[in-house]
């Protein structure tokens, strides 16, 4: 039985040992190998293959500058702006008249026509006859029928027409107003002639005056005075006067 125990303990003693004596001769090589120096040949490299240089990235690449020559400049044509024609406005009219319809303007001629009175005798009695006188344009009618009985008293060119006005006869005045023509007239006016001869100068004063109103009234003096009776016989001379009364007593 102790024999058993003892060859037990010898075997495990064993065991033990031979371990221990195992770690130490590791643990010796170990240091050994770390603590000797290298020898040239362990200083050798070994053979490498060798492998061709790698180029370098872009981004370790340096920077290579080209030069660029700068650009020509290009002539750019420039371009005439057309001018903006400018329509003109064209103003239709609400109505639209014929020509035909619409008044042509009178000439500016600066003459006006009158008509003065003379007289022709047709068997035993004077005819009044109306002959158109230029005159010179005037604004107001006084001036027209002043110019007229200065034509009128200065006697007929027509060899074919008379007048029953005494030469010498004056025109001493002559106003148009609202109420109708003031003709004052000269001292010859009333001398010489029979009742033909006044009836024809009365008729050629009387239709002269109203030439450019046939409708208008005369008033006729004489030296200023209003004329009532003309000649020897007393011819009664209506105040005023107009073509229809004259006409209605003494046909002219």
């Amino acid at each position: 039985m102790k024999d058993g125990q003892e060859v037990r303990r010898v075997s495990t003693a064993v065991i033990a040992g031979a371990c221990g004596l195992a770690l130490l001769t590791g643990g010796g090589i170990a240091w050994w190998t770390a603590n000797r120096s290298p020898t040239p040949a362990d200083t050798q490299p070994s053979a490498q293959t060798t492998a061709p240089p790698l180029s370098p990235s872009p981004a370790e690449s340096p920077a290579v500058v080209i030069p660029v020559p700068p650009p020509n400049p290009v002539q750019v044509p420039q371009v005439q702006q057309t001018p903006q024609v400018q329509t003109p406005q064209v103003q239709t009219p609400n109505a639209l008249v014929p020509k035909s319809l619409q008044p042509k303007p009178l000439p500016q001629t600066g003459v006006q026509t009158v008509q003065v009175y003379w007289v022709k005798d047709a068997s035993g009695k004077f005819e009044g006859i109306p002959t158109k006188v230029a005159v010179k344009q005037a604004d107001k009618p006084d001036a027209a029928l002043q110019a007229a009985f200065n034509s009128l008293l200065a006697g007929p060119k027509d060899g074919t027409v008379s007048s029953e006005i005494p030469k010498g006869t004056k025109l001493r005045g002559l106003s148009v107003k609202n109420d109708g023509v003031y003709v004052d007239l000269s001292a010859e006016f009333t001398s010489g002639g029979g009742s033909n001869s006044m009836t024809g100068r009365l008729g050629q004063v009387i239709y002269t005056a109203t030439s450019l109103q046939p409708n208008t009234k005369v008033w006729i003096s004489v030296e200023g005075k209003p004329l009532e009776l003309l000649g020897g016989e007393g011819l009664e001379v209506a105040q005023p006067s107009t073509r229809q009364s004259f006409d209605k007593n003494f046909p002219f």
